[in-house]
């Protein structure tokens, strides 16, 4: 986030000159460490906190810290929350999914409710398709890839469908380069017609095909696209949060309100779209982001 952060703290000075800002950027993980620590007034996170994270703040304060959305995740840039996509081979004649779905076939618990889903036959496909498993391609489940896609559509179970799972993460080649787990993900579905993966639109290629979602059975099933991540139609779209320490009852302190209402205003969402990677709310949404600060 270091460059878009940077755009907010150069804005939010034309106003407040006397307020001085430090940052440190050395990642989601240790964010919310910095503030049940009292290292830090606003912590980051480019993702959802851990139930461990949210744990540990009550531990010590016995109340929850406060969660304002101060951006939408990219599209399809690494390392700036992108949204995740379901991918078939092209010849798939698959064309959406729902969250159930979904929970079906990579999951084994089945929170959302449906029995096991493993063959393409199980989920309407017939001819050569009917008795073929589903092959799944993956990250890692413990990256924050991984994790985001287990606490929204798996309701945070762990119990995978291991039988038919691939994970993949970065790995170095022989040359020395590092070769990006979302390619190979992708590369390996392009060989395998029987193949499901989950990744991002990095690597889109002709010979793939990125499925519409819903979350609910009922729809609307909606695809990744840069309009729709903003209006937050799709539905494994991510968003970047600011955790604050707000004693219940009581205001937020005035500067770091302040800053956050620089950050969701039209001049902050405005620095997010300049900054390219990461996405701004509409309106609506930093409307109603803004109501949590008073």
């Amino acid at each position: 986030m270091r460059s878009v952060v940077e755009r907010w703290q150069e804005g939010f000075r034309k106003y407040h000159p006397n307020v001085t800002i430090a940052t440190n950027h050395i990642g989601s993980d240790v964010a919310v460490a910095g503030l049940y620590t009292d290292c830090a007034d606003i912590a980051l996170l480019g993702r959802e906190p851990t139930a461990s994270e949210i744990q540990a703040f009550e531990w010590i304060f016995r109340y929850k810290p406060s969660r304002v959305e101060i951006m939408s995740g990219s599209l399809d840039v690494p390392g700036k929350s992108p949204a995740l996509v379901v991918f078939v081979h092209k010849d798939n004649p698959l064309s959406k999914l729902t969250f159930a779905q979904l929970d079906a076939i990579f999951g084994y618990e089945h929170r959302r409710g449906p029995d096991n889903l493993r063959t393409w036959g199980q989920l309407g496909l017939g001819g050569d398709w009917a008795s073929r498993p589903i092959n799944l391609y993956a990250r890692d489940i413990t990256s924050g890839t991984g994790r985001f896609f287990r606490q929204v559509v798996l309701n945070d179970s762990r119990n995978m469908n291991w039988d038919h799972l691939q994970e993949y993460s970065d790995r170095k080649s022989p040359d020395g380069s590092v070769l990006d787990a979302d390619r190979q993900i992708l590369d390996q579905l392009s060989r395998d017609r029987f193949g499901m993966a989950l990744s991002n639109l990095r690597f889109i290629r002709p010979d793939l095909k990125p499925l519409a979602l819903a979350a609910e059975a009922v729809g609307p099933f909606v695809e990744a696209t840069r309009d729709n991540l903003i209006a937050r139609r799709y539905p494994l779209s991510r968003t970047a949060i600011a955790l604050v320490n707000r004693v219940p009852g009581h205001a937020i302190d005035p500067n770091v309100r302040a800053f956050l209402r620089y950050i969701l205003s039209r001049e902050g969402q405005a620095d997010v779209a300049s900054e390219g990677d990461f996405l701004p709310l509409d309106l609506h949404a930093a409307r109603v982001e803004l109501g949590k600060l008073d």
